[in-house]
């Protein structure tokens, strides 16, 4: 009876994960700033602390919904909210988790202010765009959502196609102060943080006023497409997720859907930088940390 072959070798690597998405040329994003994303989703609380608050915080916060209803009046002043966040943003979240929250206000305004520049719409710009943890406070969490509210319904019937030449202006991110120098009691990933901010942002805002906030972020798809029409370039159209606007569901896993959110705006936001002429370097010798 012949021998039966022996079963080939095969060469096996041990690649690591992190490596491969800081790696990955798909990502239109700066490389310090995808290092900066990467070195936050290390963080051990992203891995022990994130389920459980995750958890606690989705319980939390829909019991709060079904006591509001029957309770309809605002828990906590939104001053106090505003407070609550920074302060909790200065002493448990760590300083790079904080710079990346801060920045997406500043890129969320840029990409709102380019459809206004870039369409005949009757508004003018926005100027949220916080440099600070200080910055945060004042409403600006409802003030960013409100902004896309009022561009989406500022559109309506103006024609979006691609003006003879964009308006590139304001994409630029200003330095961000978040407080390095002070010492946090813990030093939560982002992810994390944005559980733990959902419980008080739910006290302080009324039923309807949190389903806004809430149905916001089903915008997306539709800032992408507008902003596809636009600048006539398929690329924006590549991140949708088929968040339809009409579904008006506001179960969801909020902490979630807004860490999505804040990529998406920083995909698209890097695009338009590229369109503009300023394609962010590889950095392929840096050193993920």
């Amino acid at each position: 009876m012949a021998a039966r072959p022996s079963m080939p070798e095969f060469v096996r690597s041990d690649p690591s994960m992190w490596e491969a998405v800081y790696a990955d040329p798909s990502v239109p994003l700066d490389r310090a700033l995808v290092r900066q994303i990467i070195n936050d989703q290390r963080r051990l609380s992203r891995r022990w602390v994130y389920p459980i608050a995750r958890v606690i915080s989705r319980v939390l916060v829909a019991i709060i919904s079904i006591v509001k209803r029957v309770l309809p009046f605002r828990w906590m002043p939104l001053h106090t909210m505003d407070v609550l966040c920074v302060w909790f943003l200065r002493h448990f979240v760590s300083p790079n988790a904080g710079e990346l929250l801060v920045r997406h206000f500043v890129v969320e305004t840029n990409l709102v202010n380019f459809i206004i520049r870039n369409t005949p719409v009757d508004m003018e710009p926005v100027s949220l765009r916080p440099e600070t943890l200080a910055g945060l406070g004042d409403q600006a969490v409802i003030e960013h959502d409100v902004n896309v509210y009022d561009v989406l319904i500022a559109l309506d019937t103006v024609p979006l196609t691609r003006p003879e030449t964009l308006d590139f202006t304001q994409l630029d991110i200003p330095p961000l102060d978040v407080e390095r120098w002070r010492r946090r009691l813990f030093r939560l990933d982002i992810q994390t943080a944005l559980c733990f901010m959902n419980i008080p942002f739910s006290m302080a805002l009324t039923v309807e006023e949190y389903r806004r906030a809430v149905h916001s972020i089903r915008f997306d798809d539709s800032f992408l497409e507008i902003l596809a029409l636009v600048c006539d370039d398929e690329t924006f159209r590549h991140w949708k997720v088929a968040g339809l606007s009409l579904w008006m569901d506001s179960n969801v896993d909020v902490p979630r859907m807004v860490y999505r959110h804040a990529l998406v705006c920083e995909y698209a936001h890097a695009h338009l930088v590229k369109l503009a002429g300023g394609a962010y370097p590889r950095d392929t010798d840096a050193a993920l940390d």
